[in-house]
């Protein structure tokens, strides 16, 4: 699968619903309604249209009545950052660390885990 084929669009609950499969996974359809319900006060119809919505976005996938995620909660948050990057920034990495940097102010711990990543990806 290319990654330009995962929809890392998400609403809030999908967001919230998505946690819950990553957080088990793999995990049983039957026992995915149940958290879904305990943790979202879902019915089951609306437990399987979500995962359907989610597996349409290629994100997971329900095979053999097991969900199992297509890509990883980090692989997820990385995509999604990167296209924020490019849509908001024109893939600047520095425009977004300026903009950023002007809303909250780094503190030397933050600064330090950045140079530590320069370094690293110097290196």
């Amino acid at each position: 699968m290319k990654r330009d084929e995962i929809e890392t669009n998400l609403g809030e609950i999908e967001e919230r619903f998505a946690n819950i499969i990553w957080d088990n996974e793999p995990v049983p359809s039957g026992k995915l309604v149940k958290l879904a319900e305990a943790e979202l006060n879902w019915k089951k119809s609306t437990t399987y249209t979500v995962l359907r919505i989610l597996c349409s976005k290629n994100l997971f996938e329900n095979v053999n009545c097991v969900v199992h995620a297509k890509v990883s909660r980090e692989e997820f948050r990385g995509l999604r950052s990167k296209r924020f990057v490019e849509d908001t920034f024109g893939g600047s990495l520095p425009q977004f660390l300026t903009a950023f940097s002007k809303q909250k102010k780094l503190n030397e711990e933050e600064i330090a885990a950045l140079e530590r990543f320069i370094d690293e990806y110097r290196g």
